[in-house]
């Protein structure tokens, strides 16, 4: 991304200035944070400690690369897969480093870190005091591990017979999605006021391809032969409405922002209004095909905003491309390697 040379001697002298003033409670000068703005996840490369975290500005038009060994002189780790957010803090899972990095969201120093009862974690959800984390090793257990947000302590787990991957809170509840990889239908609720299994949630149609949530409800999106659907779950486990995307097959990716659905079917983006029953027919976006692995790899629409993102078969370092949510372009600029997401601080 080009910045302005006024800019990069600024960022430069205040940078000089923390280092050589660290320990100086008197100083004046401004520090640098990482607030306002976007956190991108740079998954990196399977089996290298090469994941990391591009920092945007939100008018976009300032960025820095590789955050976390910025701001803490070593390396965050192998295959950044999600993130999630509890006040001050940013809980970062390494799928592969087997932990949850935690740092302070707006300084990215690191604040800890949870390795305890974490075998191939998949994502992380924070609520009531507690970080929830999936676990699910190809082959092996699969399992819910629970720590206090307090100190990080192991609290118990939860084991599965079934695949468990994305994880998310509503309503002060845990959902999390029996489905991986295109295959499987389930939600199971986990009440997080006793930390056990509520109920289990039975999709009637489709396969569960991504599971969200927005506004204290649940949204899935699942495909099916010929049509997808996006389900909505109440934070106590209902179904209370079905959208059929008709016509539309294996449709995933999706989001929800300014009250509209935004999903993907291969390299085509859609959105309609929440509120419609009439599926869309044309996209607003027509994006890089980069075949079955990494078309849309990375895919997020926040703060009015869609950010796409082009992996190049992590072989190189990732394009990302910011739209308007009607699918004009703003603007391109490169990440890090296999970015997966884009996350308002």
């Amino acid at each position: 991304m080009k910045i302005t040379r006024l800019l990069q001697l600024l960022f430069a002298t205040v940078l000089l200035f923390n280092i050589s003033c660290s320990n100086d409670s008197d100083s004046s000068l401004p520090v640098i944070t990482y607030e306002n703005g976007y956190l991108i996840a740079n998954e990196g490369n399977f089996g290298k400690p090469n994941a990391e975290v591009t920092f945007v500005s939100r008018d976009l038009t300032f960025s820095q690369n590789s955050i976390f060994s910025k701001n803490n002189g070593s390396q965050l780790g192998d295959v950044l897969q999600a993130v999630a957010f509890n006040g001050d803090k940013a809980y970062l899972l390494l799928n592969n480093s087997n932990k949850i990095q935690v740092v302070n969201r707006y300084t990215f120093k690191s604040a800890g870190e949870v390795t305890n009862q974490i075998d191939n974690p998949r994502y992380v959800a924070v609520t009531n005091n507690n970080v929830y984390v999936t676990n699910d090793k190809y082959n092996g257990a699969k399992y819910v591990s629970i720590y206090k947000s307090s100190d990080l302590s192991f609290v118990k787990k939860i084991t599965f017979t079934e695949a468990v991957e994305r994880i998310v809170e509503a309503g002060g509840n845990i959902f999390v999605q029996n489905a991986s990889f295109g295959f499987g239908n389930k939600i199971t609720y986990i009440n997080t006021s006793t930390n056990e299994v509520q109920s289990a949630i039975t999709l009637p149609n489709g396969n569960i391809n991504k599971t969200i949530s927005y506004n204290g409800n649940v949204y899935v999106i699942a495909s099916g032969t010929a049509d997808s659907y996006i389900y909505q779950i109440s934070n106590t486990g209902n179904i209370t409405k079905t959208t059929t995307l008709t016509g539309i097959s294996n449709a995933t990716n999706l989001q929800i922002d300014g009250g509209k659905y935004f999903f993907s079917s291969a390299n085509k983006v859609y959105s309609m209004n929440m509120t419609s029953n009439v599926t869309p027919t044309t996209p607003i976006i027509t994006a890089v095909d980069g075949g079955q692995y990494y078309t849309l790899y990375g895919f997020s629409v926040v703060d009015g905003k869609i950010f796409t993102s082009d992996v190049k078969n992590f072989t190189e370092d990732s394009e990302i491309t910011v739209y308007t949510t009607t699918g004009s372009k703003i603007k391109s600029f490169t990440t890090g390697k296999g970015s997966n997401g884009v996350y308002l601080n």
